[in-house]
């Protein structure tokens, strides 16, 4: 960037000297453009080109830029070179580069050379002898909008910034909570391999376990033996025939289950901490209740907004599952003090907490503003809508709402355990 600026300077100050015929002072303007291709040579030769700036020298490459642009304006009419906006530049870089205190003192920089060049500057070049006349209000309107520019633009930038990294590390953190899950999920797979490996050598025992058995008297101690072989042999076929059977296919509880069922596993983990915790589902226009699908996704987020009910519920935590033919929405109530009213504009969002040390917490969670985000993401990932309120008589409710049509599966599929 700094080369593009010694290139945009040059054309610039020779175009307006030779080209335009205004009188600059151009030995000094050429000596502070210098000044700034010898810091960039100097760079160069001291600094590898993968090497990342650390924060003091980015703020020192930033103030650099402003206070050489500075001069370079104060040679050539101060705040009454159009060109000054382009200190409006490096503040803006700076700013979204750099710390709060860092970008504070660049800003501070660029405030620091606007005011100067109000006051400490050479005439405009101008075509006329008398050169240009401006009034005195123009100058203190260019030098404010100079300022406010500065201010706006490296406030943006900031904060953009600050949210766009804000959003990278949420982002990276609710993957590696999804990956963690097709982990656990990956698990059944290699159980599968592993149950068609040993297929061959357990079936080469069962031969010869039978062989014994037939070779043997009935009262012979081996005999017993051998028997006790087989049937063991036998087991450890049950056993692998059932881990090679597909779990998004022959197991209905690992791919479907109701939705007391799903609710009952979110709430699990959590039974016993503190609060009662109680489940419940009801039809609101009596339609049979719905087998949904039985995700990583939605467990994990509904087990995320039982566990911040239970750290601020003081005596009961309710979940209640409600359906009818066209909706199954899941309500996680507590009789907390519920939701700030400053927090509750913002839950959803990455890094929004009132807990950031873990105070108030049953299970031990340090809060880092994360949880109800990454629950929020993965439910919405399922197809529903999440909404955070405070209930009528106090405490927190998070309301989960899906089409029946996006997480309901077959009814056959309903485990027996249900019934």
């Amino acid at each position: 960037m700094r080369w593009i600026a010694v290139v945009g300077q040059t054309s610039v100050l020779l175009t307006v000297h030779f080209g335009l015929g205004f009188q600059t002072p151009l030995s000094a303007c050429l000596l502070a453009i210098g000044v700034s291709t010898w810091f960039n040579v100097a760079l160069l030769l001291t600094r590898p080109m993968q090497a990342q700036a650390s924060d003091p020298d980015t703020f020192l490459g930033t103030s650099f830029d402003i206070l050489q642009a500075g001069v370079l304006l104060g040679l050539t009419g101060g705040m009454n070179n159009p060109f000054v906006i382009l200190l409006i530049g490096p503040v803006a870089v700076g700013a979204a580069a750099l710390p709060l205190k860092p970008a504070l003192g660049i800003v501070a920089v660029g405030l620091g050379c606007a005011t100067a060049l109000k006051y400490v500057h050479l005439p405009m070049p101008w075509s006329t002898p008398a050169g240009l006349d401006l009034p005195y209000m123009y100058e203190v309107g260019m030098w404010a909008a100079t300022v406010i520019g500065m201010l706006f633009t490296a406030g943006y930038a900031f904060t953009a910034s600050r949210e766009s990294a804000r959003m990278e590390l949420a982002l990276a953190t609710t993957q590696e909570v999804l990956a963690r899950e097709q982990r656990l999920g990956a698990l059944g797979g290699l159980a599968a391999a592993a149950a068609h490996e040993l297929g061959t050598p357990l079936a080469t025992i069962q031969v010869v376990a039978k062989e014994m058995c037939r070779g043997l008297a009935p009262d012979d101690p081996a005999a017993e033996d051998a028997r006790l072989l087989l049937s063991q042999a036998e087991r450890c076929r049950d056993i692998l025939k059932r881990l090679s059977r597909d779990p998004e296919e022959g197991d209905p509880v690992a791919c479907a289950a109701s939705l007391i069922q799903l609710l009952d596993e979110a709430a699990d983990p959590h039974q016993g901490v503190g609060p009662e915790i109680t489940t419940t589902v009801r039809s609101t226009d009596g339609s049979p209740h719905p087998v949904v699908v039985r995700s990583p996704e939605a467990v994990h987020a509904l087990s995320a907004l039982v566990e911040n009910a239970v750290d601020f519920a003081k005596t009961q935590v309710i979940i209640l599952g409600a359906h009818d033919r066209d909706t199954i929405t899941v309500e996680v109530a507590d009789d907390g003090p519920g939701f700030a009213p400053a927090v509750l504009t913002k839950l959803g969002e990455p890094y929004v907490t009132t807990r950031p040390n873990g105070e108030n917490s049953r299970t031990g969670h340090t809060g880092m503003g994360l949880g109800f985000f990454i629950a929020k993401t993965l439910l919405e990932r399922t197809g529903a809508r999440v909404n955070f309120r405070n209930g009528r008589r106090g405490g927190a409710v998070v309301c989960v709402c899906w089409p029946r049509a996006a997480v309901e599966v077959a009814p056959g599929l309903e485990p027996q355990a249900s019934a």
